[in-house]
Formats: structure tokens, C-alpha cells, sequence
């Protein structure tokens, strides 16, 4: 049972061509055939059965459907649904049930969306090939030697495997934009506070956001349109209006779009295929009545060492929680309380997030604030304001989503700094706060997926729709 899109199985569900039980046994069907993959780490099989026979009566009732009636969803196994686990990925959180739904589980249900199941991804969100996860990595549909990237490898490869439809997963740096250039699919990081981060674990909660993994821009719009807005259990949810995003998708045409292309996005220790791949499509645009205009980032190379230093100062900020007292894995071996604190930590934790927590303690004491945490902040709003001026110069940047296409499994897991540097291309937008969206932009010589990155201004992220969907077609 294959659907284009969610318009195409929206519309044979309304018709009752097709039940929303038989879509979900469907579903249900091949994720329990592609296990060796590791993708969900849970499952909801009975529940979303339920879900299905209840919608199925809903519309046999003669109710009216929600504006995502009957859609299969995958959700990042960091953000919350009542009564179902929610582990990080993390022995840490191994057996913790939620006690609340996120903000935008409750507005996908009540648009009678359906989930399928959590799906895996680096603990804490911490990673880019999501090999730090505690239940073990996740496999690229496209190459099971290969990462699906990270850290929300599970949401863009149970798309990319047809295992569910569309998934939610997060962007701290480029978590949702990387593994969908790896997996071949759309993935969306909106404006920093468009979406409400309230059921999201935190990792570092000023770059956090919820992101969409979609096989095409039009079903992503789709659940943005509703997930989209302000919140009230979310203080950094911003008030901004939401759009159409729809409408704003069908206003955008290639004629007369400028196009700003770094110097810095394209060095020469970028991937020869991947450099190709992606002019090509920049070629494609300007075919089609785009204007290329080449631009300068200067500090572009002062973006992983800024990003480091602030998210790490987050993380060991937000993890303080997990110290055995409250919830989650508690260490048996300990003689006294501050023991169970280091213990409990030392045994739950991975050596990722170890590592950051660590690197985020020292930029935060007390000789080095100044040195490295106050610095960053002084280069985060560099960046901000150079992307604000590039950004009043063209309509879209654009560039490669990753500097070189999925890597094997284990390559890169000896390096730390190496696999850092698989997010210097996205983590420029987090820094800013800015929308950015992955698209696909071919395959190279083995067959691996290639991705391009667009970076809009504040709340367009109807236009950078728009525009990956050109891409696209």
C-alpha cells in the first residue's frame, strides 16, 4: 500500500477507498518486517490500532475529519506522549513513562493524526550519526553498513523507509537537516520559537526546536500548520502570527529569486560529489529564472567551536535532573547519597553526553566563563547579525546540507572533532535561530543521498517550502 503523499491518502480516506485500520496494519506490517534496521524503539501496536477504529467510526459517524485525519507518524523518542516511554535513547531513562503529552502531540491528536511509535536516535540528542544511542544505531535504508546521521537518524529513516509517513524529530544544530540529506527526505528546522518546545527534553534550550521530517514539502506544511504557534507552557514560543502555509508554497516561483551562495559553504575540502550534486541543482534554479549571488560569511569558520561552547554549557545545565534521585536509573552501588549521585550518573549516562556535560562544566566555571561561554555569546550575535545583512540582500541561502555524504558505520566514532564537523554547514542557522530546510539534491556515484540546505529568514519557512518543493520537482 503506497500513498504520493499525504494529499493522495487524505483523499482515499475520505473517499473510503481505504480505512485508516487497513493503513495502520499496513504500516504496522513493515515495521515489524525491517527490525534489523533499529529504527522504533517502540511500537504502539495495539494503540494505533485503536487510534485507527476510532477514526474509522469518526468518519462513518458522519464527523467532520481533522486537518490531519488518518496521517502515520513516527515521533523522536525525546518527545513526550503520555504513557509511553520516553528514554532519550538513554539507560539514563530507560524506564521512564511520560506523565503529560508535548504541546504538539496534543494538537496533532486533536487534528486526528495517528503515531505508530517512538523511533531511535543519539541519547540526549547528542550526536550526528546517531551510533551514540544506548539500544544501538540505526541503519541507512540506503546502505545498511552506513548512518542514517544524526541525532534524529530514527525520524528521517522511518520516513525514508516508508515506516511511517511523516515524523517530528529535533534540531539543536542540524539534527533534523542532516539525517534527512542522508536519508533522501525533507527536513525542516523552523524559526527558533515557532514551534513550542514544551514535552521536549532539553539539550541545549536555546538552539533546541521540534523539526519535520516529510518525503516533500507539501506534507511537512502540512503538520507545520497545525504544530505551528504560540503556547502558553512555553515562554520562548513566539506570538508571530502563523501563515498559510499552503498558499505561501503556491506564491513562490524561480523567477527572479536571488539565491545567496557562500564562498564559505563550498571549500575546497568539500566532497567533490557532493559540491557537483548540489551546483547542479543551484544550476537547475537559475535555469529557471533564479539569480545566483555570490556572498561572504566570514566567521563561518568560528561556528562549531561557538556552538560547542554554548550547547555543551546548556546540556550540563538541563542534565543536572538526572541525578538518580528523582526518576530514572538509580545505581544500586552506592554507600551514601553523593555516591548515588555519581554513580547513577557515571552508569546511566553514554560517553557523549559525558563528554559535553564535562566540556559544558568547564566553560561555565569560573576562570574560563569569560574565555570561552562569554566569547561564544559574542560570536552568536556576530552571526546573527551577518545573516540578518546577508538576508537583506537575497530571498534564500543555499548550500550543501553536509560536507560529504553518509559515512560507514564505526568511521568516525574514534574522532569526536571529525564527527563534529559532519554539522558545519547547519549549525550556522541554530546559532541565528534562523528557519532551514534540507531537500534532496540527488545521489552520487555508490547511490548515497545527497541533500541541499536552504536557510530563510525569520518565519518564512512557507517560502522555503515553497521553494524545496520547486527543488524537487
Amino acid at each position: 500500500m503506497q500513498f504520493s503523499s499525504y494529499k493522495d491518502l487524505r483523499g482515499k480516506l475520505l473517499a473510503r477507498e481505504v480505512s485508516c485500520e487497513e493503513v495502520v496494519r499496513d504500516y504496522l506490517e513493515r515495521i515489524e518486517g525491517s527490525r534489523d534496521s533499529n529504527i522504533y524503539l517502540t511500537v504502539f501496536t495495539e494503540g494505533a490500532v485503536a487510534r485507527a477504529r476510532a477514526l474509522d467510526a469518526k468518519l462513518q459517524a458522519g464527523d467532520a475529519p481533522g486537518r490531519l485525519f488518518g496521517l502515520p507518524m513516527a515521533i523522536k523518542d525525546n518527545i513526550a506522549i503520555k504513557g509511553e516511554g520516553l528514554t532519550c535513547a538513554s539507560k539514563i531513562l530507560g524506564n521512564y513513562t511520560s506523565v503529560y503529552d508535548a504541546t504538539v502531540v496534543e494538537r496533532l491528536l486533536a487534528e486526528d493524526a495517528m503515531f505508530l511509535g517512538k523511533v531511535n536516535m543519539d541519547e540526549f540528542a547528542m550526536g550526528s550519526s546517531n551510533e551514540n544511542s544506548s539500544f544501538g544505531p540505526v541503519r541507512n535504508p540506503y546502505d545498511p553498513t552506513r548512518v542514517p546521521g544524526g541525532s534524529s537518524g530514527g525520524s528521517a529513516a522511518s520516513v525514508a523507509a516508508d515506516l511511517c509517513m511523516v515524523a517530528l524529530g529535533s534540531d539543536t544544530g542540524g539534527s533534523v537537516r542532516q539525517p534527512a540529506s542522508f536519508c533522501n527526505v525533507v527536513g525542516l528546522k523552523p524559526t527558533y520559537g515557532r514551534i513550542s518546545r514544551y514535552g521536549l527534553v532539553a539539550f541545549g534550550s536555546s538552539f533546541d526546536q521540534i523539526g519535520i521530517l516529510a518525503k516533500n514539502g507539501d506534507d511537512a506544511a502540512a503538520v507545520l500548520q497545525v504544530i505551528a504557534g504560540d503556547d502558553g507552557s512555553d515562554s520562548t514560543s513566539s506570538h508571530h502570527e502563523v501563515g498559510d502555509y499552503a498558499g505561501e508554497m503556491d506564491a513562490v516561483s524561480l523567477e527572479g529569486l536571488k539565491v545567496g551562495v557562500p564562498k564559505e559553504y563550498f571549500p575546497s575540502t568539500l566532497n567533490s560529489e557532493v559540491r557537483d550534486l548540489v551546483q547542479a541543482r543551484l544550476d537547475a534554479m537559475q535555469a529557471a529564472g533564479a539569480e545566483l549571488v555570490e556572498i561572504t560569511l566570514p566567521e563561518s569558520d568560528y561556528a562549531i567551536a561557538a556552538y560547542y561552547i554554548l550547547t555543551t554549557a546548556e546540556a550540563s545545565s538541563n542534565l543536572a535532573r538526572f541525578d538518580g534521585a528523582r526518576y530514572g536509573y538509580r545505581s544500586a552501588e552506592s554507600e551514601d547519597l553523593a555516591a548515588m549521585y555519581v554513580n547513577s550518573r557515571t552508569e546511566g549516562f553514554g560517553k557523549e553526553v559525558k563528554r559535553r556535560i564535562m566540556l559544558g562544566t568547564y566553560v561555565l566555571s569560573a576562570g574560563y566563563y569569560d574565555t570561552y561561554y562569554k566569547k561564544a555569546q559574542q560570536v552568536r550575535r556576530v552571526f546573527l547579525d551577518r545573516y540578518r545583512e546577508a538576508l537583506g540582500k537575497v530571498d534564500v541561502i543555499a548550500g550543501p546540507t553536509s560536507p560529504f555524504p553518509p559515512f560507514g558505520i564505526g568511521d568516525k566514532t574514534g574522532d569526536p572533532l571529525e564527527m563534529y564537523l559532519a554539522d558545519v554547514f547547519t549549525v550556522p542557522a541554530s546559532i541565528a535561530g534562523l528557519p532551514a530546510l534540507s531537500v534532496p539534491a540527488g545521489f552520487d556515484s555508490s547511490g548515497l543521498p545527497v541533500g541541499m540546505q536552504l536557510i530563510g529568514n525569520f518565519f518564512e519557512e512557507g517560502k522555503l517550502l515553497g521553494i524545496a518543493r520547486k527543488v524537487q520537482a
